[in-house]
């Protein structure tokens, strides 16, 4: 199928390695130019490479949750390319926790860096968007946002309250041309699942099937979807809706 994104502008963020990388060079592969961030300048240098050999790259070393952050790497990435018509908000997930176990710093940490950092990327965004009258914007949750993990607390709270800002955000933006979803991944063989426990990758999603999936989510054939949250869990999320 093609996907009708080559020549397009994304940026992905936090995308040096597991699922972010992932989308990053799914979408090189349809032939975006393709900007991605991280904190760690090694691993990003090493994923700038992998996806020079497919298309047009800009890395830049920034950590997306800093306040300040999407501005300039939406400033950056409509220098470079000309405009910004695809965006991945991506971050890392907060520390496992249970319910009662957190107090309000560790609390507005996680609200931070997986509720407002993607708002504040998409708000940068926009406006390039709907210069062009055409723009997609996939933010990476969890399947939690559907079915609460017990032990993920912070996770929870904070990409549910995502997905629901999501949902309302997809109305005011349709008209526009610009469609908004969430790619919800399960257990995928990635570091973070490593550093969760999950050190045996076996039965774990492939991160680069998850990269096919966001690329579609950002398409053109995809341009009557919006406001979605699409599991990516292989059948984890028990619930019906």
């Amino acid at each position: 199928m093609d996907l009708g994104i080559a020549g397009r502008v994304a940026l992905v963020t936090a995308s040096s390695k597991g699922l972010g990388k992932a989308s990053a060079m799914a979408l090189a592969e349809e032939g975006c130019k393709v900007v991605i961030c991280a904190r760690g300048e090694d691993a990003l240098r090493a994923t700038e490479k992998e996806l020079a050999a497919h298309t047009e790259v800009l890395a830049i070393v920034d950590d997306v949750t800093e306040p300040d952050a999407p501005r300039r790497l939406v400033e950056a990435t409509a220098e470079r390319f000309g405009s910004v018509d695809i965006v991945v908000p991506n971050a890392g997930g907060p520390p496992p926790t249970k319910a009662l176990e957190f107090d309000d710093d560790q609390l507005s940490t996680a609200i931070n860096a997986n509720l407002s950092t993607s708002v504040r990327l998409v708000r940068e965004a926009v406006p390039h968007m709907r210069a062009n009258h055409w723009g997609r914007v996939c933010c990476i949750t969890s399947f939690s946002v559907k079915q609460p993990i017990p032990t993920l607390a912070l996770s929870n709270t904070a990409r549910t309250a995502l997905w629901a800002w999501i949902k309302t955000a997809a109305a005011d933006l349709f008209p526009d041309g610009i469609t908004i979803n969430t790619a919800a991944p399960g257990h995928h063989a990635t570091d973070r699942m490593k550093q969760l426990g999950g050190g045996d990758t076996e039965g774990m999603g492939d991160p680069a099937d998850f990269g096919k999936v966001v690329a579609f989510l950002c398409s053109q054939p995809a341009n009557f979807v919006t406001g979605v949250a699409l599991q990516v869990d292989g059948g984890a999320t028990t619930g019906l809706l």
